[in-house]
């Protein structure tokens, strides 16, 4: 990891007055920023701000040269260079920890971490004909491998166990042992390297980051998590609308000007007005018993839960303990057994066409993998269900029917002005957007099929607080205003408590219990630990709920007589 060579230059990277078009819309403008050795610069703004068009400037993506290119220049190391590709890039010493994770799950962590490298060896063939046929030498990667993961830390971790069978937050870490692996690696960026992670695992990640960046590393980490921003980067970029809006020290820095900086005004906070308990006591629109789902990473082990028609229903819990299974199994996506009823009906889980039939959408916590097409059109993707399952958005002459993309781009247009969908056109394709705007075009794919039962999985991450907060009134107000049912399933705790009128916790595969937003902290923890204390706090509330049952009876056969 990084040379010890003198530094004869100031700054690590510049990039001095960068300015970006695509097909005529200006989305960098003068933006200028500076690095140094051994510094952590958080890259903050919206979704749309222009992070990932800066970055992909810095590695020279085909997507900005292949679209007349950029204005401005970039310097590493104290001199001009120019990143036409990737590879370019990668021979200066700059890698990237993607949001997405770019690991094959078949493969065992050291193969990963040599990915593309790999230490090869010589054989009776390779010397008489090529060297093309050197055979890979598996020892030497692992014990490569094995000196890259001692340095973060990383003792338990076996370089030689699959990818696939190890949880999301040593995944993470392969990514970044990956990059530091590199011998000439001088430079990391990193893309919402937590937004998967638990709060334990963010912590331990970024520590690791801190100890790497003390070594003489630089990173660029882009987050909307603006508490890790302020604890670990030394620096902070901030823009807005393709514009450099400050380039600050840290310290003494607070989250919300940090915000304010990004949003260009003052943040308010998700607020949701309390339901009557008439609302809250509604019947039952879907219920699950015995609800087992072998989703690998997320199993669910025999689950019991009933959601009330008209209720957001919050699922919480440690990030690969079932609840990001839940909503998988009830679509069809991985198998699923148990009983599943809706409306009283039994729901065919392995049928996905019949469940979206039965007007139950879901927004996935995979956008790019299931949510979209990312190479069709904004467009396309918010009415493509609509049309296959209801035969919507089409004309009919005669016999014939024709995509009547009239109705689909007037949709369309409805949803970028109602969810603010930064893009071009309606036909720009979703690929070229933020991660944040391909969420809000799913959740217009959704829509698009006017729901009865909305499940939406991870909708804020990788998101900017002001989409945050727009995606959560939002859901609130689709909730009130189209007596919507919405299961919401996050990692955000407090989101869940902002919105939901009552939070299942999932634990270890099972039902851990089911809380209401303003109990206490401490009862959310208990619940996701799993502990003795947490199934005795159940049992406690279990009593509690059925002595107050008791005396309604008992109050009401006074009454009578």
């Amino acid at each position: 990891m990084g040379g010890d060579k003198a530094v004869g230059y100031e700054y690590l990277l510049e990039m001095n007055h960068i300015g970006k078009e695509y097909y005529g819309v200006r989305v960098l403008k003068d933006v200028s920023i500076r690095l140094k050795k051994g510094q952590i610069l958080a890259l903050l703004g919206e979704n749309g701000a222009g992070k990932s068009t800066l970055m992909n400037i810095l590695f020279g993506m085909d997507v900005i040269h292949s679209t007349g290119g950029f204005t401005g220049d970039v310097l590493f190391e104290g001199k001009p260079v120019k990143i036409m590709k990737p590879s370019d890039a990668s021979e200066l010493g700059i890698g990237m920890v993607h949001q997405e994770f770019m690991l094959i799950d078949g493969y065992e962590i050291a193969e990963n971490i040599r990915l593309n490298r790999e230490i090869t060896k010589g054989n009776l063939f390779s010397r008489i004909i090529s060297r093309k046929l050197e055979t890979v030498d598996k020892v030497s990667m692992r014990e490569e491998a094995r000196k890259t993961l001692n340095s973060l830390g990383l003792e338990g971790l076996s370089e030689t166990v699959a990818v696939e069978d190890v949880s999301v937050g040593y995944k993470q870490f392969v990514e970044i042992a990956r990059e530091l692996n590199k011998k000439n690696i001088k430079l990391v960026v990193l893309d919402e390297p937590t937004a998967v992670l638990t709060e334990g695992e963010a912590k331990q990640f970024l520590d690791c980051v801190r100890a790497v960046a003390d070594q003489g590393i630089s990173f660029i980490f882009i987050s909307h998590r603006l508490d890790e921003a302020i604890q670990y980067a030394d620096t902070a970029v901030v823009l807005r609308n393709g514009e450099l809006v400050s380039q600050c020290d840290m310290e003494g820095v607070t989250a919300i000007q940090l915000s304010e900086m990004m949003i260009g005004r003052k943040v308010e906070l998700v607020t949701k007005e309390p339901k009557t308990e008439s609302e809250l006591h509604s019947p039952v629109i879907l219920s699950m018993k015995n609800f087992h789902v072998e989703m690998p990473g997320e199993l669910v082990k025999g689950i019991d839960l009933e959601v009330r028609e008209g209720e957001i229903l919050g699922i919480g819990g440690l990030a690969g303990h079932g609840k990001v299974g839940i909503a998988n199994g009830i679509m069809g996506l991985y198998p699923a057994s148990g009983e599943v009823l809706y409306r009283g009906e039994t729901l065919s889980v392995e049928d996905t066409l019949s469940t979206l039939k039965k007007k139950i959408m879901f927004v996935s916590e995979d956008r790019r993998g299931v949510g979209l097409n990312l190479d069709a059109s904004i467009e396309m993707n918010t009415v493509i269900a609509a049309l296959r399952v209801n035969q919507e958005y089409l004309r009919h002459i005669g016999f014939m029917r024709f995509y009547n993309k009239k109705a689909a781009a007037e949709y369309a247009k409805k949803m970028i002005e109602e969810i603010d969908i930064r893009c071009t056109s309606s036909s720009q394709p979703c690929k070229r957007l933020s991660g944040g705007n391909q969420q809000k075009v799913s959740i217009a794919k959704a829509l698009a099929m006017n729901p009865e039962v909305l499940f939406i999985s991870e909708p804020t991450r990788g998101i900017d607080i002001g989409a945050k907060k727009l995606i959560l009134n939002y859901l609130v107000q689709l909730n009130r205003e189209r007596h919507m049912t919405i299961i919401m399933t996050s990692s955000e705790l407090a989101e869940l408590r902002s919105v939901c009128d009552r939070i299942a916790i999932v634990t270890e595969g099972k039902l851990a219990g089911i809380l209401k937003p303003n109990d206490e902290e401490y009862k959310f923890g208990l619940l996701m630990s799993s502990s003795a204390e947490a199934m005795e706090e159940q049992g406690r509330a279990k009593k509690e709920e059925n002595g107050f049952r008791k005396e309604q009876k008992e109050v009401g056969s006074h009454a009578a007589d």
